[in-house]
């Protein structure tokens, strides 16, 4: 009799799950290293990313890209003061930083990355690279977007030229009708 109680427990366990399980007991491992022993809290995500914290290197990066996207543009000047500095990071960070900025800073941040992608922690290059690849798309699209303005422009103008070349024409048109019927005129009244 005393075995049911720990049954019903033990089942009733089974089915509502692992997740009222303490974390220690779910994972193998014990704590996620991207968790501190203590309190089990996550540390990753600094506001600035570095390549010093490698179990958070994709999160604080990945972070900071979307930080920057999201970010107006004054947060991104007074961020981008903030990562002055030559060092590959820095100018990593900055090159995420501009390429949500306005085209101009797309340019610089293009260049950033070309440069210094190579010196990231193998981890984080393919993110990089796929960031420098979409930052490129963009580039490419805003040429094609300025080129197609650019062409409509041109043709905007070239229609109003021959819309009034042919206005000139009509009138000339006219003057002639008018001299026309005006000789015609004439030579009845003889």
């Amino acid at each position: 009799m005393t075995a049911r109680p720990w049954l019903l427990c033990l089942a009733t366990a089974w089915l509502a799950g692992c997740q009222y399980l303490p974390e220690q007991l779910q994972s193998p491992s014990g704590p996620s290293p991207l968790q501190s022993p203590s309190t089990g809290s996550t540390f990753c995500h600094a506001e600035l990313p570095d390549f010093d914290n490698l179990p958070c290197l994709l999160d604080d990066w990945v972070a900071f890209g979307l930080a920057s996207q999201r970010g107006d543009r004054e947060w991104r000047e007074a961020t981008l003061t903030r990562l002055g500095g030559e060092r590959t990071e820095r100018r990593l960070a900055r090159a995420v930083l501009l390429s949500w900025g306005d085209e101009q800073q797309w340019d610089r941040a293009s260049e950033l990355y070309k440069a210094d992608l190579h010196g990231a922690p193998p981890e984080l290059q393919p993110l990089l690279r796929y960031w420098l690849n979409e930052l490129e798309g963009r580039r490419r699209l805003a040429g094609q977007l300025a080129e197609s303005r650019g062409e409509h422009e041109a043709i905007v103008e070239e229609n109003e030229a021959l819309t009034e070349e042919l206005e000139a024409m009509a009138e000339k048109l006219e003057q002639l009708t008018a001299i026309e019927q005006s000789i015609n005129l004439r030579q009845q009244n003889e």
